[in-house]
């Protein structure tokens, strides 16, 4: 169970500013639903000084969701919007006297939400329609842009930073590889401008996080060729073991009910059950632990 600050509770149990603003003039959404997490910041701004004078926001997620928009509203209210564009997700976390690592993602929807609220203010474009190529993570809707940003403002170094700043590859893990070009890329521009050591900057041969061992396996350190039941039961149930992190994250689990042959029966539970995406989790669970196992298989989730 996460470490979770005084603060973070408070905002959490008696939010500041929750509900819908009828006078805004500037509103943000991002997240989805169906994705586990979604955000509705709206912004009340003077016309004339560009001046934040109310702020109200809708949430569907975590406590740790809640308390960010939370303390989103009390930190913008009172400041032109310029001043607000200065806030980093960091900004927020710290607001709340610190936020688990696997929980930076709340923050980081906070600030998308900010930039997307201004944005609708001033009549600029900002739609979570991505542009054909830039959309990264499907399960979770994180695109280029946002994967970048955090990665800068953050100083990610990692897959595993980037999933715990915006839930990207916290799914089915494909689309890790196409995080690891957006970090080198990033990191490579990072280090060239001096915002970060070189030697610190992500390695694209190094196993960066949970998601990228569950897909890869080494050939010395690979399934046997000849498995019995038990030794395959044993891999399947130490691949679930190292998804569960990411499923727990949001509320959610899995739990192995059986082996028969090649099906492998699965529970999901918490938020995992009745999620829109839980299809996409066992179709996720499926990938790899056919890379673990190196052998087709099924993955049936119990009742079906």
């Amino acid at each position: 169970m996460w470490d979770y600050t005084d603060k973070v509770k408070e905002y959490f149990f008696n939010p500041k500013n929750a509900g819908v603003l009828e006078e805004a003039n500037g509103v943000g959404e991002v997240g989805a639903i169906a994705c586990g997490d979604a955000l509705r910041l709206m912004l009340k701004v003077d016309p004339h000084t560009e001046m934040i004078t109310d702020a109200r926001f809708q949430t569907f997620g975590c406590g740790s969701a809640i308390a960010s928009s939370s303390a989103l509203t009390e930190m913008v209210i009172g400041r032109t919007l310029d001043e607000a564009l200065k806030i980093t997700n960091q900004d927020i976390a710290d607001y709340l006297g610190g936020l688990p690592p696997e929980k930076m993602h709340c923050s980081v929807m906070g600030y998308e939400a900010l930039r997307a609220a201004v944005a609708n203010y001033r009549g600029e474009t900002w739609s979570d329609d991505h542009e054909d190529g830039a959309l990264i993570c499907k399960c979770f809707g994180a695109d280029e842009g946002m994967i970048e940003r955090a990665i800068r403002i953050n100083k990610l170094t990692s897959v595993e930073q980037v999933t715990h700043f915006t839930k990207a590859a916290g799914s089915c893990g494909t689309c890790v590889e196409a995080i690891e070009g957006v970090l080198l890329r990033t990191n490579a521009s990072m280090v060239e401008a001096g915002e970060l050591d070189v030697g610190l900057a992500f390695n694209p041969n190094a196993v960066a996080a949970p998601v990228r061992r569950a897909q890869k396996t080494s050939p010395l350190a690979g399934p046997p060729k000849h498995m019995t039941t038990l030794q395959k039961i044993r891999i399947i149930e130490e691949a679930i073991e190292e998804m569960r992190p990411f499923l727990r994250a949001d509320g959610g689990d899995c739990e192995l009910v059986d082996v028969e042959g090649d099906r492998v029966i699965v529970r999901l539970v918490g938020a995992c059950v009745g999620c829109q995406m839980a299809s996409v989790t066992v179709n996720g669970i499926q990938e790899r632990l056919i890379a673990k196992l190196g052998q087709p298989l099924r993955v049936i989730p119990a009742g079906h």
